[in-house]
This record gives structure tokens, sequence and C-alpha cells, in this order.
């Protein structure tokens, strides 16, 4: 049973998650500033629905739509006016592998984690929305439904600011490589040498860097410094009880509005300079570089061959374009689609995920050769994160430029496409580039 209500949009939904949460909470937080200011923020567990496997996205999709064909929603949820994502909604995310992270640090993450909030709280514009949600057990007490729903409610200050870091804790941490850097330029050698003898086109190679610091790292104003310095990207907060797996993506992976469906085919990475005459130049460089523009077309055609079966017809621009963002520039050519049967938001971003954006091509030969090859565990990293409503419309972002958070410990994580002319040394410097989306938030 939900029930929806408005609100004022002015408040900063996202504080009031970080500051009412409970210390066995789970929270999720997901921002696209520019996109008219749309924030989604959840907090509590009405219910959860897990998976792994091969199946985890028609397992959870199928979950989910059990929960929706017996859901009592109020009528205020449907209001044309009302944001996307207002009324009961699925937020959480998907590993990158179909078994998850095999590290004790992603334990509270698991391969597939959708969570049915108890408290949602939604803007866009000038408009915003809480909803609050309880699954009712036969039998129980509708006076006990309503005591614990209010309970959660007098805990949330809608004054509340997001918390700051303390400057008498801060102390420069320890920052390293999970594994030399060395190690990072002989995997991309290797690869090259695959592609070279046809095994494959593409694959994408991880690093993962570790910073040390001091005390706990708080999620709160590492997620709030995101969101100032990326408006462009969507800035994510996934929270347990454990850990907090928070980043800044530029790579929408699907996002469904009834019959129509949407995704962007984002590969191809260049700095920026602060100089505008520079960075006019090297856009224009990455635009026709051979190497990006062959690492981008592979990602374009597969992500419309996963569509083309479920689809009436599908779209892409002639050209990709550029997308630039805080530190670096992509190529990026969106793809629309218009659906020809009713295959909800989750069961797209299955078909999709992954796409040679993060994984490889053919995806059944760079499927064992990326931990093999890279030899770190992804866990979330490069999986899809986002919400799905209870008419599966949602929208889920590619996991990129994020970090784990645990106790005194953040993982970092970046990643680069390889293909045939792909030099070592030049992929791990864009690697560089790619950490410092984050590096200097926790440094």
């Amino acid at each position: 049973m939900s029930v929806t209500a408005r609100v004022d949009a002015a408040i900063d939904l996202s504080a009031i998650v970080f500051r009412g949460k409970r210390a066995d909470d789970r929270w999720f937080c997901f921002e696209l500033p520019e996109r008219d200011g749309f924030v989604l923020a959840a907090l509590g567990e009405a219910d959860v629905v897990r998976s792994e496997g091969p199946d985890r996205f028609g397992a959870v999709a199928d979950h989910c739509r059990r929960i929706a064909g017996t859901a009592l929603v109020d009528d205020a949820a449907a209001d044309p006016s009302s944001p996307p994502a207002s009324g009961p909604v699925w937020v959480g995310g998907f590993a990158f592998d179909d078994h998850g992270g095999t590290g004790a640090h992603w334990n509270s993450l698991s391969p597939a984690h959708l969570v049915l909030p108890e408290v949602a709280l939604v803007r866009i514009g000038g408009e915003a929305r809480l909803t609050v949600s309880a699954l009712v057990a036969p039998g129980e007490s509708a006076d006990a439904v309503v005591a614990r729903v209010e309970a959660r409610l007098q805990e949330l200050d809608p004054a509340a600011a997001m918390p700051m870091a303390d400057p008498d804790l801060v102390a420069p941490p320890r920052v390293a490589g999970a594994a030399p850097p060395e190690h990072y330029e002989g995997a991309v050698a290797r690869a090259v040498e695959l592609i070279k003898g046809g095994s494959l086109e593409k694959v994408v190679l991880a690093r993962e860097v570790l910073v040390h610091a001091r005390r706990a790292i708080d999620p709160a104003p590492v997620f709030d410094a995101l969101r100032t310095v990326f408006p462009g990207c969507y800035c994510f907060c996934a929270g347990t009880s454990e850990a907090a797996f928070l980043g800044a993506s530029p790579e929408l992976l699907v996002r469904r509005e009834g019959a129509r469906a949407q995704t962007v085919a984002l590969a191809g990475t260049s700095r920026r300079s602060a100089d505008p005459s520079v960075d006019r130049l090297l856009g224009e460089q990455l635009l026709q570089s051979d190497k990006d523009r062959e690492e981008h077309e592979i990602v374009a055609r597969r992500i419309v061959d996963a569509l083309r079966p479920v689809s009436v017809w599908v779209t892409v621009a002639d050209d990709p374009a550029l997308v630039k963002v805080h530190n670096v520039q992509h190529l990026a050519t969106p793809i629309r689609a218009q659906l020809a049967e009713p295959v909800s938001a989750v069961e797209l971003a299955g078909r999709l995920h992954p796409t040679p954006a993060v994984g490889g091509e053919p995806w059944a030969v760079a499927r064992p050769l990326i931990p093999a090859l890279e030899g770190l565990d992804r866990g979330w990293y490069a999986g899809p994160v986002g919400w799905t409503d209870l008419g599966e419309d949602g929208e889920f972002c590619v996991a990129l430029r994020c970090a784990l958070l645990r106790d005194e410990v953040g993982r970092l994580y970046a990643g680069d496409g390889i293909v045939r002319d792909s030099l070592p040394s030049s992929e791990l410097a864009e690697t560089e580039v790619k950490l410092q989306a984050l590096l200097p938030l926790l440094t």
C-alpha cells in the first residue's frame, strides 16, 4: 500500500535521506541536476528483491510485477503534473557479473538488488512528491502499519542540510593501486595481441585504486560534491549499513517511458582543458580519431542489435556528438526505439548490459578475459544503477566514475576500451584522467 503527497520543491531531498537514515538502513540517491533538477531519494525497505545468475534481470522484473499486481496505490501518484518516479518505485542496481562481487567488501550489494523504499522523494523542476509505502502482511493490524509509517516520517527533517566533512578529521590519506601500473599496461598489451590475432574486436579493462583514510569515510559530503561538480551526470549513491557505492556517471544505459526506449552509445574519451581553444581542439581530435571512432561504432552497433528484436523501429544519430563533463569529454550517439511489446525497464537493462562500452565484443569471448586480465573484483562497477516504477517505466545508468566506500577504505574504479590501435601507456593515462572524478574528493 502507498500514499503520495506534494512536498516543497525547495527541500534538499537527498539531504533528508542522508540525515534521516538509521544505522541499519538502506538508502538511495539518484540525481541528474541538469535535467531540470531531477532528484530521486529513498529511505528504508518496505520490500526487497535479490537475485543472481543469468536470469537475474527477469527474476527481479517478475517480482516487481507481482507486487504491482496487488498494490493499493492512491490517485495522487497518477497526477499528470507529478514528476517521473512519483509513487512507489524500486531503486537499486545490479553487479557487473551475473554472480556479483566475490570480495567481502561487496557482501551487502547483491548481484541483483532492488528495494521498495518506505519513503521515496522525487523532484523535477518545481514539482516534488513524497511517497510512503508499506508491505502489509495477512492479518496485520492497520494501526500497526500506520504507526510504522508515522514513526519513519517523524524522523525526517524537511530543513535538513547535507552533512559536511569534519575538518578536524581530515588527514592525508594513503593512495595505492590494487595492482602496480605495469600490471595494467601488461593487460592492455595482451588484449591488443588478442585483438590483432582476430579473437575479438574490443575489450574494456579496468583498474582499482584504494584510498586508505584515517577515519571512516562519510559518503554524504562526497555525494554532495559530485552533484555540484558533475551536474550533467547521473550522481548516485546506494547505501547499506556496511558500505556506500557512489559515483557520477555520464552514461545512460536505458530509459523507458511507455512504449519508448532511449539509450546512448558512449565510448571514446579525451581529457579537457581549461583553455577553451585547447578544449575545442581536443574535442575535434576525438571526433576525428580512427581508434576512438572504431571503439564507438562497436558499442552503437551492439546496442542496436540488442534493441531491434523487441522494437518496431530503432533510430541512431548519423554521427556521434561530444558530451563534455567536468574533466573529460566523450563521443556519444543517442539511440531511440519504439517497443513492439511491453518490455520492462529492468528487462531492457538486462538486454543491454553489458554494452561493449564496459564489456567487450564479441561478449562471449571477452567475458572470461576481463577478470583474467584485470585481476580485480568489479562488483557493482559498470553495472546498471537506477529505478523502476509499478508501470515498469524507469531509468538506469551505467555505474562509472564510481567508488565503494566501506569504513576507512575507498575503492575507486576506472576502465578503458581497448581496440587494435590501443597503446598501453595511453590507456593507463586515460584511466588516470577518469579517476580524477572522485580521487580529489577523497584526498
